[in-house]
């Protein structure tokens, strides 16, 4: 099992900071939140990994951050700092990293990075988002837990979801499940219905385990009405023809895309733990 993780949006609602910085490499304490991703991915069992960046100085911040930086290690060691240097030596040897450029042209959305990333992605892979976050205090693994359910259920893939109130469904794209033995599979999602009545729902946060034959799902995609390349139309057509478990996470959920999500985030992950 690989892992792509999407980190070439804009950041524009970080803008003006986000110009300069890339948003999932904004700090959730002492860690961006990429990193994060990363460790989930690690703790799923996945050892390859590719990371699709923005061209420029955003892309290359993220690529400096997985890569080993030997003048810094040099630095490090000639002052006697080994220790604080482990941490970072420890980023190195999590995974092979590849990293993949995803181009600046006419397209946009959460498909391109599956798409570009397409000859990397291999005979089952975790399509991941590098902007949000999912808190555990018990040491476990949502993407472990992910493969799995998965594995238990017998189903081809299977995506991740939170659960929310119901009043505030309108906010995401709700996943709607068909009911299947003693699990649920994904009959079709809901962009950010207006009109949503039950208590609960489940929603979207792109964390996606997929089987190599979805990808062409991926590469006959057309633009939404919005004019993007949406990864969720690609894994809604996969579902029309094959059984997609829907498996609710145990972690507490953070959109990192937004300054309020982020600072809810680092809040969060600052109070003590139970």
């Amino acid at each position: 099992m690989r892992a792509v993780i999407a980190v070439a949006g804009m950041g524009s609602r970080f803008f003006p900071i986000g110009k300069t910085i890339n948003k999932c490499m904004l700090p959730i304490l002492n860690q961006p939140v990429v990193a994060y991703a990363v460790a989930d991915c690690v703790a799923a069992g996945t050892r390859e990994i590719a990371i699709v960046t923005a061209p420029g100085e955003i892309g290359r911040q993220v690529r400096h951050y997985f890569t080993e930086d030997h003048d810094l290690k040099d630095y490090f060691t000639a002052r006697g700092w080994q220790d604080k240097y482990a941490s970072v030596a420890d980023l190195h040897s999590q995974a092979d990293f590849t990293f993949i450029e995803q181009p600046r042209d006419d397209r946009y959305g959460t498909a391109l990075p599956a798409i570009v990333a397409a000859d990397f992605a291999g005979d089952d892979f975790l399509l991941v988002a590098g902007d949000d976050l999912l808190l555990r205090n018990d040491g476990g693994s949502d993407l472990a837990d992910l493969a799995a359910a998965r594995a238990t259920a017998g189903a081809p893939a299977a995506l991740a979801a939170a659960t929310v109130p119901g009043a505030e469904a309108h906010r995401y794209g709700i996943l709607h499940p068909r009911a299947a033995k003693s699990h649920q599979l994904l009959d079709q999602l809901l962009e950010k219905p207006d009109d949503y009545d039950e208590p609960t729902a489940y929603i979207n946060i792109s964390r996606t385990l997929l089987p190599a034959d979805a990808m062409a799902y991926f590469q006959e995609l057309i633009p939404a009405a919005n004019g993007e390349y949406q990864a969720t139309d690609a894994v809604i057509a996969f579902a029309r023809d094959n059984d997609v478990l829907i498996h609710p996470v145990t972690g507490e959920y953070h959109d990192c895309g937004s300054p309020a999500g982020w600072l809810a985030a680092n809040n969060a992950a600052a109070m003590p733990q139970a």
